[in-house]
């Protein structure tokens, strides 16, 4: 038999022993003994369900262990009293002490129950601000223990009055049976999911205690209540539906919850307040009250002066937190208006860029159409028979009308005006193009350029004419870099590396060892190159799939292009042929 089942079991036996010594069993010692340990051992079975729940593995969220380890309190203290009512009853063999000082245990057995509910567990909050909720809870908590010491102890320690101590106490028991059961009702309406549900049991349990318990000090008003009367049955039944509630909450959905509402820590936070606005009333009452003795007086006007030195300090307390929060939603606030500056910024700015985009889109568009009819002309003079030196010019005019042609590609795969179109590249073969179309502009600077190109490379699935513009712009960046009594000469070199071919561009200077390039350049975040034309070719080189790096160390000059071989780059293809180069 597994242990629900003997916990079952146990709570039906329990509740049928205590049903059948209240209607069959006679009036007496026998009675009293078997109604209190019954009900002490289902306060002690109710106990230990409810202690698992305070473990973190059991609970979805701190809120929720929080709530069970208050509830879990709360029986703690209602067994504490019980076994106190034993000791006299069942050890003692006598009656129960009037006025009993294990009264503030009773009453105080609801007061976790209380503060478990103002957890909100089916609730979720900020942190900071379930803090000040929290201090806010604990000025109520505190104010309701003041309002049983200012009502009920002096009568029962400073001018004992058995009556006037039994009157007080009923009506703050009753008075704070009233306030679980409102707020157990509030949140039952208000929850949603299994919270509802298990705020429902609390409600129907709790209610069922406080009407048998309400009775019960009828009974006794009256002289017809005794230890096993008939007045425990109901007693009994709520105690067992308490002891239930915890196996049944494995049968609800404790994870879902919902935002909290800033309406409701402004109510606590205003009854908080009132609360503390009342002690100084309360000390004044007793002032003026001349009905009730001097000891009570001064009683009552002490445990206002503490209960206001308490209070107060949880105050300031408060209040710092608040100066705290309001500093740190100062510094968010000014932080996000920053953000907001730099982003609007980077919006004109990437406005800017899209209007220049479309100059030069269609600016290039316009030189294009002279230029065909430039390089057709040059065609013909090519084709006719013209003298040899005529004809060379006419050769070399058709080689510049290309070079522009192939510029003006360029720009309009930068303003995303022509489509990339991949095919099978040979890297090699294209350096030394790019290399032969930018030599001249290298040699009016007195640059010179040595090629080592590795044997046997793999081909790159590209756009060639992109690629080439890549790689003509990154030889060009480290040409402007030179100095001609420093550096002798512009490398390339080509290698391959496991499954990607690398093209470096880096100084020939025999001073200087090769650079690391380990900082990747992206079009967009972080790392995002200063310069328009850089951007272009971050852009170009992702979306073939490959990487573009160049050294972190400041002064150090030179790129590094890892494109992935025409196999592991056929995935790219789509996209780049969708959304163009850059």
């Amino acid at each position: 038999m597994s242990r629900r089942h003997q916990f079952w079991i146990a709570l039906v036996t329990l509740t049928a022993a205590q049903v059948a010594a209240s209607l069959f069993m006679r009036r007496g010692e026998a009675l009293t003994i078997a109604s209190d340990l019954i009900q002490g051992l289902l306060l002690l079975v109710a106990t230990a369900a409810f202690l698992p729940w305070t473990s973190r593995h059991r609970t979805a969220s701190t809120h929720t262990r929080i709530f069970w380890i208050l509830m879990s309190g709360g029986m703690i203290f209602w067994l504490a009293y019980q076994a106190m009512w034993n000791y006299f009853e069942v050890i003692r063999r006598t009656d129960v002490p009037d006025p009993f000082a294990g009264d503030v245990v009773l009453f105080m057995h609801l007061v976790p129950m209380i503060a478990a509910l103002g957890v909100l567990p089916h609730l979720q909050g900020d942190e900071r601000d379930e803090r000040i909720r929290m201090l806010d809870f604990t000025l109520l908590l505190t104010w309701w223990i003041f309002i049983y010491v200012y009502m009920v102890i002096p009568w029962q320690t400073v001018r004992v009055d058995e009556l006037t101590y039994s009157t007080n106490f009923n009506f703050a028991y009753l008075t704070e049976k009233m306030v679980l059961l409102g707020a157990l009702a509030i949140l039952a309406y208000t929850a949603q999911g299994g919270w509802r549900g298990l705020y429902i049991q609390f409600l129907g349990a709790s209610a069922l205690y406080a009407s048998s318990s309400y009775f019960a000090n009828w009974a006794i008003g009256h002289k017809t209540y005794y230890s096993g009367s008939v007045y425990d049955i109901p007693l009994t039944i709520s105690i067992a539906w308490m002891a239930a509630i915890p196996a049944l909450a494995r049968r609800y959905d404790l994870s879902h919850t919902k935002p909290s509402k800033p309406v409701l820590g402004i109510g606590i936070t205003r009854l908080s307040m009132l609360a503390l606005f009342t002690l100084p009333w309360a000390a004044l009452q007793a002032e003026l009250d001349t009905a009730i003795p001097g000891s009570v007086r001064a009683f009552r006007i002490v445990a206002s002066l503490v209960a206001t030195i308490v209070m107060g300090a949880m105050v300031f307390w408060r209040q710092r937190l608040l100066g705290t929060e309001l500093t740190y939603f100062l510094d968010k606030s000014h932080r996000s208006f920053d953000e907001l500056k730099l982003l609007q910024k980077q919006l004109i700015q990437s406005e800017k860029l899209a209007s220049l985009g479309q100059l030069v889109g269609g600016a290039a568009h316009e030189i294009n159409n002279p230029l065909t009819a430039m390089l057709g002309y040059s065609d013909l003079l090519s084709a006719s028979s013209l003298p040899r030196e005529e004809h060379e010019q006419a050769e070399r005019i058709g080689e510049q009308v290309r070079r522009t042609k192939t510029l003006v590609a360029s720009l309009l795969t930068f303003a995303r005006q022509a489509p990339a179109k991949l095919a099978s590249v040979d890297p090699n073969s294209l350096l030394q193009t790019a290399m032969r179309l930018l030599a001249p502009q290298l040699e009016a600077h007195g640059i010179t350029t040595r090629l080592e190109l590795g044997p046997s490379l793999p081909h790159v699935s590209a756009d060639s004419n992109q690629l080439l513009h890549v790689c003509r712009h990154l030889a060009g960046q480290i040409g402007g870099q030179f100095d001609s009594e420093t550096h002798s000469a512009l490398l390339i070199r080509t290698s391959q590396e496991q499954d990607s071919v690398v093209i470096e561009f880096l100084t020939g200077a025999p001073s200087m060892h090769r650079p690391v390039c380990d900082l990747l350049l992206t079009s967009e975040g972080t790392n995002r190159p200063s310069t328009l034309s850089l951007s272009a070719c971050s852009r170009i080189i992702e979306e073939h799939g490959g990487r573009l790096l160049r050294p972190s160390k400041p002064g150090v000059h030179a790129f590094r292009v890892e494109l992935p071989i025409a196999s592991r780059s056929a995935a790219v293809q789509p996209r780049a042929a969708a959304h163009g180069a850059f």
